[in-house]
């Protein structure tokens, strides 16, 4: 593929380009059409993303419909097919000021202002539109073949909500009709997936106008969340972590401490108590440190692993709210480890390989990102260095391949991020290991060593799920609501052929229960199909016993699998055997 710069030059496009190119020429192309359907269409933002292509557009008054995004898009199949050459030209800063002025282009007038004044700003063309842009391009309109229009929404103009609300189009493009089609297979597979959907079939949570961003979990939910919490607490316990509970609302002074309130305060929720400024934790390791400052170390008590499910509230704006994966209240499985630092890399190694464990028992794959410091930052050079080599060296002594991310650190620490990969090949950003020098300096942290002298710990912050309801969300996606036995809010479902002597069924029931498995009778007086079809379909259990004459005569168990969609005959104290071993083992 040909592509074209902003001097001119033309040449062939270097492969991992390619797709960039290809849909950021598509924002153009579909800026062309936008301006030919409404030519009051002023333009902000246009930009290629990893999966396709978006424009901020400020359209007015004008509301757009599913109907006109198609007429976008056909438009934009006219100007493909028309073949227009996209060509590029250069201007000083104050040519293009009066350019884009004459062109009542307010928003790119505005961008160029932001830019240095000695900035050449460059330009590509293709037939009646023109548009502001680095490059590079298609040389012609028809080289983009494989696009689609996926959405609209709305955008604060330069991500601000004191700026105006703009229309955002979003689409999607690939080099070829055939990746497009696969794409869109993808894409309706998520939908089918969507936790939301799953979640309210499955009656696991709810959302209200009520709480915004703040999930309602539901009696199945709950046993959900509670086999998480359960098999945390297991896991924890053997690595030798001790668990503590820390207080909702604490202190402002204890924030300003911390560092929060200076980095973080805009998504803090705050009230006020007895005059004075309280706040709500967005983040629970102030309260782990207030915990370790309680009473007087030795270094033979280090390292200190403190476990905590603590519900923590951050302010999301309301736009940026999104079922399970963006709420403004959840449950962190944090745990804060006080260490010298002659213990950083063997506890690092630690934490790793728990996390690894829960990844792998979920059939998770996983990536690893090492995020070095960012510009807003605390702490000196020295101390941020030996954070960052304490991190590496960990990888490095693991063997485990990582990624460098630049700046993307939190402000007190580097962190080392995982990311899952799900079972439709999507990634998310779960589990943390940040190592933190800066507070238990700010909160002069001390152990004596064996000297007998006062030594500084050293910090690290972790959490294994990350947000347990966000991972839950992940996790009904992952396994589209078809969750492993140890799981499942209904493990078993009995059901009965009409006219049957119920009996039988009964006793299955009650042994299951005594058993302790989460089971439910449906003896309604429905077609055995129907009540097959709500088990698989709505409450997605992972096993049917299906109750009929035959079974009554044998006093045996025909067990359906929702896995495997086979019916095998069995013993009731087989079939109890089996889901026991399942559910003990968390296979």
């Amino acid at each position: 593929m040909k592509i074209i710069y902003k001097d001119g030059t033309v040449a062939e496009c270097p492969e991992e380009l390619e797709l960039e190119v290809l849909r950021h020429s598509a924002a153009h192309i579909m800026a062309q059409a936008v301006k030919r359907l409404y030519p009051h269409a002023d333009f902000g933002y246009g930009p290629a993303t990893e999966k396709g292509f978006y424009y901020d557009i400020d359209l007015g008054d004008t509301k757009l419909t599913d109907e006109d995004l198609l007429k976008i898009e056909n438009e934009m199949r006219k100007i493909v097919k028309e073949n227009i050459p996209i060509k590029p030209s250069v201007m000083n800063r104050e040519d293009a000021v009066k350019f884009m002025t004459e062109k009542n282009a307010k928003y790119k007038v505005e961008h160029i202002g932001d830019l240095p004044e000695d900035s050449e700003i460059s330009f590509f063309t293709q037939g009646d539109y023109v548009d502001m842009c680095t490059g590079p391009h298609i040389c012609y309109t028809k080289a983009l073949k494989a696009f689609k229009l996926t959405q609209q929404s709305g955008a604060y103009w330069k991500n601000d909500k004191d700026n105006k609300m703009l229309t955002r189009i979003n689409g999607i493009a690939f080099r070829t009709q055939a990746e497009l089609d696969d794409y869109l297979k993808l894409l309706e597979e998520a939908e089918r997936r969507d936790h939301r959907k799953i979640g309210k079939e499955m009656k696991l949570f709810m959302l209200a106008d009520e709480g915004p961003g703040f999930p309602f979990f539901l009696p199945r939910g709950m046993v959900l969340k509670n086999e998480l919490v359960n098999y945390w607490r297991e896991i924890h316990r053997r690595a030798d972590y001790v668990e503590i509970s820390t207080p909702m609302i604490m202190n402002r002074k204890l924030w300003e401490t911390s560092g929060h309130w200076d980095h973080y305060k805009d998504n803090m929720y705050s009230t006020i108590i007895d005059d004075d400024t309280y706040c709500i934790k967005p983040m629970n390791c102030p309260g782990g440190v207030m915990v370790y400052a309680s009473e007087p170390h030795s270094y033979r008590e280090l390292p200190i692993r403190a476990g905590e499910l603590g519900t923590v509230h951050r302010h999301e704006l309301k736009g940026a709210l999104h079922g399970l994966f963006r709420v403004r209240c959840f449950t962190q499985d944090d745990a804060h480890i006080f260490m010298r630092r002659d213990q950083i890399t063997d506890e690092i190694v630690g934490v790793v390989n728990l996390i690894n464990e829960v990844y792998s028992k979920f059939g998770f794959k996983y990536f690893v990102e090492l995020s070095t410091r960012p510009e807003d930052s605390m702490g000196s050079d020295a101390d941020w260095e030996a954070a960052t080599e304490g991190l590496r060296s960990a990888l490095e002594k693991l063997g485990l391949p990582y990624i460098i991310n630049e700046g993307d650190g939190a402000f007190y620490g580097p962190k080392i991020d995982f990311h899952l990969e799900d079972s439709l090949g999507r990634t998310w950003q779960c589990g943390t290991i940040q190592l933190d020098f800066q507070m238990p300096i700010n909160f002069e942290l001390e152990y004596v060593d064996e000297n007998n002298d006062k030594q500084r710990p050293i910090m690290i912050h972790r959490v294994c799920y990350g947000s347990i309801e966000r991972f839950i969300g992940i996790l009904t996606e992952h396994f589209a609501g078809k969750f492993p036995v140890w799981l499942a809010p209904t493990q078993v479902k009995v059901l009965t052929l009409p006219g049957v002597d119920e009996s039988f069924a009964n006793k299955v029931y009650q042994t299951l229960c005594e058993n302790k498995v989460r089971c439910e009778l449906d003896n309604r007086n429905e077609k055995i199909g129907y009540k097959i079809r709500e088990a698989r379909q709505v409450d997605r259990t992972p096993y049917m016993v299906i109750i009929g004459a035959k079974e009554v005569e044998t006093q045996t168990v025909s067990v359906r699998s929702l896995a495997t969609d086979e019916t095998v005959s069995m013993t009731l104290d087989e079939f109890v055997s089996k889901l026991n071993y399942e559910i003990k083992e968390r296979v």
